[in-house]
């Protein structure tokens, strides 16, 4: 009988040792393996929100960048920021400024959700593959690592929602005056497969990838870099008590806009061009009223780039490269700070090198 008590009590207290463990590894943070459902919805929330911010606040620059892009070289309409900008408001009226912004924010809230939860996913195992090769499990990111997640993350997220990206573009496009008007998104998507198949809502999807992979990689890059060296280097103390201010943190994410879209802008120019070809009666600001030469077809990237140079000039591939400067800096910097305070309001964790 006593040999039972024993039993029991040993029972017991390896029972309160467990709990006891259990609670104290909770309160450290360390988490059985897998991301929770609900930190999964909390990150997926933050980036869609960021998103969604984000975009809205540049809508008009966002479309006149792209009729910059896409408009007749022989009917020029829009002929800078300012010229631009003043054309939509005087033709098109408060409403012209945000054409397109609905769908740009239907494209962009999942975009932005998978792109943010892709990143964190992907430098999670990134990071225990790294650790795992080198032997060292207190290694970090390097900025080489991170630009190959951003750029795993950008992929993901821009495949997924690729036809939302097509027809947006020719929403955007169109005015009061195109011949036949998209009612919405899904008028414009049930219209593109029965005029143009299924295979025309990818069109441009390969300058797209090829040019997401160095601007959502460098824009991850050189974001979490800034932020890791102000940690480290607490450079005029702007980085107290391991905090990041808002405006630093505004900085540091107009810093990588500004180098990913330069490096991948040419890239977004020819997709934009590519997702027009094909188009029944298109708007006027891409057949040019009539008046002119018409439009050029593209059978492809290569064809597209090398008509591009060869009619417009290398040039060409930057059109409305300063709106979109001016677009880019605060879209990134607005993205980054709302996901990251997003974030702070549901509790989740951020950091990945944590």
């Amino acid at each position: 009988m006593a040999s039972e008590d024993v039993k029991t009590s040993e029972s017991a207290v390896s029972t309160i040792v467990n709990l006891a463990e259990e609670a104290k590894l909770a309160r450290e943070g360390v988490k059985a393996p897998g991301p929770a459902l609900l930190s999964i919805c909390k990150s997926l929330v933050a980036g869609g929100v960021a998103g969604g911010v984000s975009r809205t606040a540049v809508a008009p620059l966002e479309r006149l960048k792209i009729l910059l892009q896409v408009q007749n070289p022989h009917s020029i309409k829009y002929n800078g920021t300012i010229q631009g900008l003043k054309y939509i408001w005087r033709t098109e009226g408060f409403r012209g400024m945000f054409k397109g912004n609905g769908t740009n924010c239907a494209r962009i809230v999942p975009n932005s959700a998978v792109k943010f939860f892709s990143y964190e996913e992907a430098s999670k195992g990134i990071l225990w593959l790294y650790r795992q090769q080198t032997g060292n499990d207190d290694a970090q990111l390097t900025p080489l690592l991170r630009l190959g997640a951003g750029a795993c993350a950008g992929i993901i997220a821009m495949s997924a929602t690729y036809p939302m990206d097509m027809v947006r573009g020719r929403l955007t496009v169109q005015t009061d005056k195109s011949p036949r008007q998209y009612r919405g998104i899904a008028h414009a998507l049930s219209t593109v497969l029965k005029e143009e198949g299924p295979r025309a809502l990818y069109k441009g999807w390969l300058p797209s990838v090829i040019g997401v992979i160095p601007y959502v990689g460098l824009n991850f890059a050189v974001y979490e870099s800034l932020k890791d060296w102000l940690f480290k280097t607490k450079p005029f103390g702007i980085a107290e008590d391991n905090e990041l201010g808002v405006t630093t943190r505004l900085a540091c994410g107009a810093a990588a806009g500004t180098v990913g879209q330069t490096v991948a802008y040419p890239l977004d120019v020819i997709r934009r061009r590519m997702q027009m070809v094909g188009w029944k009666d298109a708007a006027s600001v891409v057949t040019g009223d009539g008046r002119g030469k018409p439009p050029l077809e593209y059978t492809g990237m290569v064809d597209a780039f090398r008509k591009t140079v060869r009619h417009e000039g290398f040039g060409a591939l930057y059109k409305g490269l300063v709106p979109n400067s001016v677009k880019v800096v605060p879209s990134i910097a607005i993205a980054f700070v709302t996901y990251e305070m997003v974030k702070d309001v549901l509790g989740v964790e951020m950091r990945i090198s944590d």
